[in-house]
């Protein structure tokens, strides 16, 4: 089970190397809007620095994951590598765990720039245990949107994905608060931001990375957002399982 699952999480690292410009579009909207609002605007005041990285990490650890799986999972579909793999007799397990090894690694890749950008100009602060922690934080915000990704993924054909991917990145991050720090978002924002994924995972970076207090009602509300997504990804799967194979 681990050789597959390193060997499938190779193969999609060495694809995915093979045209560097997936990478490069994951990196350069929360590194292009670090350079825009972040450093000229709040990069002079740590605290204020610090909050506005975590939640530009959050902005990119949720369009790393909603397009790489959403949109790659659906181009994968529509290859004929992709059902022959499916016919072999190691099931979906090793796919599956391969291709999450693969994304986490591509996701943190795609962080370097914004930490560079914050750690060489601006003024953001971070202890070596709160580093960790943060760390972590970026590994468990991740899960809900690789599943909503997967849903996307294997519920939808290419161009389909590729659109609804697009209509859930701007308004998930807008009402989920990762534009503006903390406190700082329109009023009907701050109200309905929690109860969002985008929401709730930025709380707990904030929470992370500074004295945010953590927030049990969007903790909550993630954790029912990660079983309800996950539902959706098993369900988009065994779906396309049962139209393709039966």
């Amino acid at each position: 089970m681990t050789s597959l699952a390193l060997t499938h999480a190779r193969f999609q690292l060495l694809e995915t190397a093979r045209i560097p410009i997936a990478l490069f579009g994951s990196a350069f909207f929360p590194a292009a809007a670090m350079l825009a609002f972040v450093v000229p605007f709040v990069g002079g005041n740590p605290e204020y620095a610090t909050a506005a990285t975590a939640s530009m990490i959050t902005f990119s650890v949720m369009s790393t994951n909603l397009f790489q799986y959403g949109v790659g999972v659906a181009e994968d579909r529509a290859q004929p590598w992709d059902p022959y793999v499916r016919t072999l007799p190691a099931g979906a397990a090793p796919r599956f765990a391969g291709r999450i090894l693969a994304g986490l690694a591509l996701m943190f890749v795609s962080l370097i720039p914004v930490v560079l950008i914050a750690a060489f100009l601006t003024e953001a602060t971070l202890t070596a245990p709160a580093f960790l922690v943060t760390a972590g934080t970026v590994v468990a915000i991740a899960v809900p949107f690789i599943l909503m990704g997967l849903a996307i993924g294997y519920s939808m054909p290419q161009k389909a994905a590729i659109v609804v991917a697009q209509l859930l990145f701007f308004p998930l991050a807008f009402l989920g608060g990762l534009m503006t720090g903390p406190g700082m978002a329109p009023g009907f924002v701050e109200n309905l931001a929690p109860y969002l994924p985008t929401g709730g995972a930025v709380r707990l970076m904030w929470a992370a990375v500074g004295d945010f207090p953590y927030d049990v009602s969007s903790i909550t509300a993630l954790a029912g957002w990660t079983i309800v997504l996950g539902w959706a990804a098993v369900w988009a799967y065994r779906r396309d399982e049962g139209r393709r194979f039966s």
